[in-house]
């Protein structure tokens, strides 16, 4: 609606307009029984009132769709600077899809988006519709994992001074404040306790005449700072709370144990996560990027990421 003029931005606020089909709310009937997992029952206590139907909607992951806007312009700000991301699934319930550390950001996206599900194997397409029927069949509803890989990321975005400052606590945050979401990790995440330090830290050595790591078990970021290799992060969602074959819950208007509310859901939102988790994260790293090399205008965050670049090939080459 503003801010872009002839397919530039001019400075002034980016402003979008995304329609909902159901904008009428108050057409909508209430709900007193609320959902096991979902903010019904939490919102109706915290804000004293036994209809969930407005806490529902704002709750909703509708929102989100805001924030893959905002983060479609975050990755066009790093595009210049060669910075790629790419967010695929990597799980759906008992089917995974681990994928090679090598793979080219250009080839990962090329085999996510021949995918259904957005997972980096399309050959498990036909595993994975099996799977979401049955679970359709059966009334109820799917999670998994995503993955983001965000390829280029200069070493230097975040701080280790101030813990607000630290790029993968920006990440993890903008990631768990996505509905659905309830685990993060990086790099080796949760199996760094199962080894120990000599056996994960990434080893630092010249070779070739240049500053190299020969592992990325940190997922590129080490202290809160990028460190020039690859961000890896995944985030796992949880299955969708509304069942179609309700679970036990109460009424909270009659007082009495009933079957939770049914709201019209999907069976598996994982690869739209993976969507949205790609957003966020290209927008943190986008913000972070911007709080290093931003100025008023983007020739001039383009000189001085150009003067960062000679620095790091001043300190890193033998």
């Amino acid at each position: 609606i503003s801010g872009i003029r002839r397919g530039t931005t001019t400075g002034a606020p980016l402003t979008l307009l995304i329609a909902n089909r159901v904008s009428n709310i108050d057409s909508l009937k209430p709900i007193h029984r609320p959902r096991p997992g979902h903010a019904d029952l939490a919102g109706m206590l915290k804000y004293g009132t036994i209809d969930a139907r407005a806490l529902s909607e704002r709750a909703s992951a509708r929102e989100t769709a805001a924030r893959v806007a905002v983060g479609a312009l975050a990755k066009e700000i790093l595009r210049p600077f060669h910075i790629l991301l790419c967010g695929f699934v990597t799980r759906i319930g008992a089917l995974s899809c681990p994928v090679d550390a090598s793979t080219s950001p250009a080839k990962l996206r090329r085999a996510r988006d021949e995918s259904i599900f957005y997972f980096p194997r399309p050959a498990l397409d036909r595993r994975t519709r099996t799977l979401v029927d049955r679970a359709r069949s059966r009334g109820t509803t799917l999670g998994g994992i995503v993955e983001i890989r965000a390829f280029g990321v200069p070493p230097g975005l975040g701080s280790s001074l101030q813990w607000e400052e630290k790029l993968d606590g920006a990440i993890a945050r903008a990631l768990l404040s996505v509905q659905t979401v309830k685990g993060v990790e990086f790099g080796l995440g949760f199996d760094y306790a199962l080894r120990t330090g000599a056996e994960t830290m990434d080893i630092i050595a010249f070779k070739g005449g240049r500053l190299r790591r020969f592992s990325n078990n940190c997922g590129g970021i080490e202290g809160g700072m990028s460190n020039g290799e690859p961000i890896v992060v995944r985030a796992v969602a949880k299955p969708i709370p509304t069942q179609k074959t309700p679970l036990p819950s109460v009424d909270m208007k009659l007082k009495k144990n009933v079957e939770a509310a049914y709201e019209r859901s999907d069976i598996c939102a994982v690869p739209a996560l993976s969507v949205v988790a790609e957003a966020v994260v290209g927008f943190e790293i986008a913000r972070a990027f911007l709080e290093k090399f931003g100025g008023d205008t983007f020739s001039e965050t383009r000189c001085r990421y150009r003067q960062y670049g000679k620095q790091l090939e001043r300190m890193t080459e033998r």
